[in-house]
């Protein structure tokens, strides 16, 4: 690594207070957008207009990412619903390009990012921040992250670095060394920077799936 880790104090309690506040007023002025999806995902598929899905966070905590639910209610183990070939893509990272479980709803919400919406809430909680590393689950990190922990040092994001630049597009190694590289150098200019990027990247749509 070209830097070393360090502990900024200021910064994360500046980052904190604009999480609190910016994520409560997101909160109350999205309020009826979140309203209606949370009618349309029920009507558009069976089941929760919601989806709890187990993360990693700050310093390795199991914690619970709240998205809008965009696959189908389908309790069968992946590899029983995927074919091998997709179940070979699926493992390389934990991600599919042409879903098979994804609802028609569902891809539209994943599209444009309102499936991410609800994780306003973990942000106000304080388990997500604004930005930071995209938070991944267990068994991604056992295969792919080859041990690195610096992810683990900070708050997961909402958005982050990665995610306004290549998101799906880019490898997994890839990934890693621009999530390491946000840890190493964020600041609330870069913070801000990514903010910025993440509307635009929201708007086209680039790099989701």
């Amino acid at each position: 690594m070209d830097k070393e880790y360090k502990v900024k104090h200021l910064y994360c309690f500046i980052k904190r207070c604009f999480d609190i506040f910016c994520s409560f007023i997101a909160i109350i002025v999205l309020l009826p957008l979140l309203l209606i999806l949370m009618v349309l995902v029920p009507l558009t598929s069976e089941g929760s207009p919601f989806y709890l899905d187990k993360r990693l966070g700050k310093n390795k905590k199991i914690i619970k990412v709240i998205k809008f639910r965009s696959m189908k209610n389908d309790a069968r183990p992946v590899i029983e619903i995927l074919s091998k070939e997709q179940y070979k893509e699926y493992i390389k990272t934990f991600k599919l390009e042409n879903d098979p479980r994804t609802t028609k709803f569902g891809r539209f919400l994943r599209k444009t990012s309102l499936d991410e919406l609800p994780q306003l809430f973990n942000i106000l909680k304080g388990d997500l921040s604004f930005v930071g590393p995209r938070p991944i689950v267990e068994k991604e990190y056992e295969y792919l992250w080859n041990n690195d922990e610096l992810i683990f040092k900070v708050r997961p994001g909402l958005t982050g670095y990665w995610a306004v630049n290549g998101r799906s597009n880019t490898s997994y190694e890839d990934r890693v060394k621009q999530e390491d590289y946000y840890v190493l150098n964020r600041s609330l200019w870069l913070d801000f920077k990514i903010l910025v990027k993440t509307v635009f990247v929201a708007i086209s749509g680039k790099g989701a799936l």
